[in-house]
């Protein structure tokens, strides 16, 4: 019996995401600096911050009564590893945002493929616009962590084996999952990323309920607590404000 293709690369399985800031040019002073240009016109950024309560009470008006430009004048770079249907869902969002995606047709895919752990609720109990998620029983997860690795083993088998025999890497590739895993760069600016937090991750201070899935909320927990740390009083009202982009 000969060794299959895939041998020298065996499927790993993850439950979790990769975010990463990149590079950036965003803080608290952009929003001030672009939205000050309206009243008195041109400031240098060394007088921004010689009143720091008006500081922090412009960029909570502007939030509250939703002026967004001044929110898009700074930029974001993340890098993110997650599966291919957590990408499928962020290119719903386009204004303000720019992507470059590892592509299947210059390179070859690697065995990397997403399984769910255990406190990822399984079942879905309700009718469509009206419904929960809920545990699973052990069954269950154990049945979807089986049938999910199987599954993989195979598609990835039958995608080396194409490649093998000389296949091109974009027609082999029609043979994986959505559930392997990809990446790319995502750049964005604040009044976007409120925008894809607003829908994109549940939390008690949102005004408007949001009901995401749980693998797009695990990226942008991650973009959140990067983005907190770059820009503290514009993530502060946002919060305030029922986390309603501007």
């Amino acid at each position: 019996m000969t060794d299959s293709p895939a041998d020298d690369l065996k499927p790993g399985f993850r439950s979790d995401v990769t975010v990463e800031l990149v590079k950036h040019t965003a803080s608290d002073a952009d929003v001030l600096f672009a939205a000050r240009v309206s009243t008195v016109g041109e400031q240098s950024l060394d007088e921004l911050g010689k009143d720091p309560e008006r500081s922090k009470g412009l960029i909570n008006y502007l939030m509250r009564d939703r002026h967004g430009s001044p929110f898009e004048h700074n930029s974001m770079t993340f890098f993110i590893s997650a599966p291919i249907f957590v990408f499928r869902e962020f290119m719903r969002h386009r204004v303000g945002w720019s992507y470059n995606e590892e592509s299947g047709r210059y390179r070859e895919l690697q065995p990397v493929f997403y399984v769910p752990g255990e406190s990822r609720k399984l079942v879905q109990q309700g009718r469509p616009g009206k419904y929960v998620f809920v545990e699973g029983t052990q069954e269950q997860q154990e049945l979807v962590n089986r049938t999910m690795e199987d599954s993989y083993r195979q598609a990835y088998e039958a995608y080396q084996e194409m490649l093998a025999a000389g296949v091109a890497r974009e027609v082999a590739r029609a043979v994986l999952p959505v559930g392997l895993f990809s990446s790319m760069y995502a750049t964005c600016n604040a009044r976007s990323l409120m925008h894809f937090l607003g829908l994109r991750t549940q939390h008690e201070l949102a005004k408007v309920p949001s009901f995401p899935q749980r693998e797009i909320e695990m990226v942008g927990e991650k973009m959140e607590a990067e983005w907190a740390r770059l820009m503290p009083l514009t993530y502060a009202a946002f919060n305030a404000n029922g986390r309603v982009a501007p």
